[in-house]
């Protein structure tokens, strides 16, 4: 009985390795979406591009630039309300782990490093601040063509910014 099990399981496995994700291939995209910060109300869209390299289906490392939005807002300074705006850009470094869930969809997760800058003006003046840190994802990516697929992501680059995004990616093979 457990040979008859051992053997089902190995089949199972060899059969679902032939729902190959994404062969060994160079690829980059691009992605748009919302951002959503903790101390803010509305959400914003977002935009950017990506490249990356596929070692096998379930492994790849991706290198991404994202600009997370635009944010004005009001302060108080010398005793009046002064409209400031803070732009927010990211820079990051990836590594991604997938799993086929059937011929064309893989589950993926995100873990990885990166650079978010915000650019703060006001009064005309303007200032930068840095948060560096771990990122963290969750997606779906669905193979519309050998080389083409879309995929959907929640990613958290800080503890206080969630990004939500759709992208189309491009294999180079």
């Amino acid at each position: 009985m457990f040979k008859k099990i051992a053997a089902a399981a190995a089949l199972a496995i060899v059969a679902s390795s032939s729902f190959a994700a994404a062969p060994t291939a160079f690829y980059g995209g691009l992605d748009v979406g919302a951002t959503k910060a903790d101390d803010y109300d509305s959400t914003k869209t977002s935009f950017g591009g990506f490249v990356g390299y596929g070692f096998n289906q379930f492994f790849a490392v991706e290198a991404g630039y994202r600009q997370l939005g635009k944010y004005d807002f009001d302060v108080f300074v010398n005793n009046q309300f002064v409209n400031a705006n803070v732009k927010a850009k990211q820079t990051h470094l990836s590594v991604i782990g997938s799993y086929p869930l059937n011929a064309q969809l893989d589950l993926y997760g995100r873990l990885g490093y990166n650079k978010v800058r915000a650019k703060v003006s006001a009064l005309g003046r303007s200032g930068d601040a840095d948060d560096d840190g771990g990122l963290y994802g969750i997606g779906l990516n669905y193979n519309f063509a050998p080389n083409l697929s879309g995929r959907i992501e929640a990613q958290k680059p800080t503890s206080d910014i969630t990004n939500y995004s759709a992208s189309i990616v491009w294999q180079f093979r």
